[in-house]
């Protein structure tokens, strides 16, 4: 099975909302909601792709924080096929007037990305697991809002 590797962003701004962004795609029914971020590129390092992808999904330009997660997982994203897929997920933290847009994507991520939304802790709770992608995405961001609040 082919292996890949991805840079995925827990991009919160000043109230601790969590910025995502909902795909649909051939491999799912529903549309789901997940981190901004994208596959390495080669000779890229995981901090290298987090930056280049948090620019090229949001528009923004932001200093990477820590690691918050690392995971291994087999799916697959829009036009491939399934893959073990090595994650690494970074915090990010913005402030609340930064404006966020589609600086830079492919025409893969403009056919799959519906739209992007601010969600706060509750929401997700009240939404629940199988709408987003990793399910425990709600859990993380509870972890990184008691562990590494805002400043």
């Amino acid at each position: 099975m082919e292996v890949r590797h991805c840079s995925r962003l827990m991009l919160l701004n000043e109230q601790n909302a969590l910025l995502l962004f909902q795909y649909q795609d051939e491999h799912t029914a529903s549309p789901f909601w997940a981190t901004a971020g994208g596959e390495l590129k080669p000779g890229e390092s995981y901090l290298q792709a987090a930056s280049r992808e948090l620019y090229e999904e949001t528009g923004l330009r932001e200093e990477i924080g820590p690691l918050v997660m690392e995971r291994e997982a087999v799916f697959a994203v829009a036009r491939s096929q399934p893959a073990l897929w090595h994650e690494r997920y970074y915090l990010v933290r913005c402030p609340e007037a930064d404006r966020v847009f589609a600086a830079d994507w492919t025409d893969e991520e403009k056919a799959t990305i519906q739209r992007w939304k601010w969600w706060s802790l509750e929401a997700m709770r009240a939404e629940g697991p199988q709408a987003f992608k990793p399910e425990n995405l709600a859990d993380l961001l509870a972890d990184i809002i008691k562990d590494k609040p805002a400043p």
